[in-house]
């Protein structure tokens, strides 16, 4: 029996690009509908991607923090804005540019890892910048020097804000902005809502973009990525956008739910 609502192309579904932050948890709090919903994808053999702007934390930081709310995934499940990021880099850059990193351990990691870069500064060929929850005025100072000397800026992503139980804070788009103003250049943004981390997810899924569904809280990320990317997208509205900013922006989900349990029931009710 067909649930309420539910488009009839959610049967054919063969998998999911999933967002983290506003889907699946919020701050340190795992939204009650997440464990089911995943689960349910699990039992129907319906693979799954995490597919996150997130650039502070590691595919192993993830599998730990999910874990910790009662969410099994594996790290191979997990590619985030600073791995796209890396990814990016080493399609266009060559081995040994010199780099400035603005951004946590992980986008550090992802960019200076294997020596293919050189760690530099105001001097850099290149800033990369993320998130950074440590972010003091040295770091922008270094990063605008290296911008207005002539240094190529990538930027993992360019959300504004970042949400947390207590409310939306500053996030990775702030330090774009911050950047922009001071340093005079846009920069190249490799994360959501360029089509790149749906892409390589879909190559990782082994499935066309047409069977493949975006899931995400976010219009002007997750949404508009999704649909860049050629997939179907469902908005989820347990995050950042509401059902008033699809008027607003004009970013029109294939579907739109209030919680993932509606999701979960239509994958089950078209699988019968």
């Amino acid at each position: 029996m067909a649930v309420a609502g539910a488009p009839e192309w959610i049967a054919a579904v063969d998998a999911f690009i999933i967002d983290m932050d506003g889907v699946l948890y919020r701050g340190a709090q795992a939204i009650p509908e997440a464990q089911p919903f995943l689960a349910t994808l699990d039992r129907l053999g319906i693979p799954f991607m995490m597919a996150t702007n997130n650039a502070t934390q590691t595919p192993d930081d993830y599998v730990t923090k999910l874990d910790g709310m009662g969410i099994p995934i594996r790290p191979d499940q997990v590619f985030t804005s600073a791995l796209a990021t890396g990814d990016y880099l080493r399609a266009n850059y060559d081995r040994g540019t010199s780099v400035y990193v603005v951004g946590m351990a992980a986008l550090r990691e992802a960019v200076y890892g294997d020596g293919y870069f050189v760690e530099a500064g105001a001097d850099a060929e290149l800033v990369v910048s993320g998130a950074d929850f440590e972010l003091v005025y040295e770091t922008l100072r270094v990063a605008c020097l290296a911008i207005r000397g002539g240094a190529d800026y990538v930027a993992t992503n360019a959300d504004t804000t970042f949400p947390t139980p207590e409310g939306l804070v500053p996030g990775a788009g702030s330090l774009v902005a911050a950047l922009v103003a001071s340093g005079g250049k846009d920069p190249v943004v490799v994360g959501k809502p360029s089509p790149v981390m749906v892409e390589r997810s879909l190559a990782q899924l082994g499935t066309t973009a047409e069977r493949t569904v975006m899931l995400g809280d976010r219009l002007d990320t997750d949404i508009l990525a999704g649909e860049r990317a050629g997939c179907r997208t469902v908005l989820v509205t347990t995050g950042i956008s509401s059902v008033e900013d699809i008027a607003a922006t004009g970013i029109e989900p294939h579907w739109t739910i209030e919680t993932l349990d509606l999701l979960e029931a239509a994958l089950v009710a078209g699988r019968r």
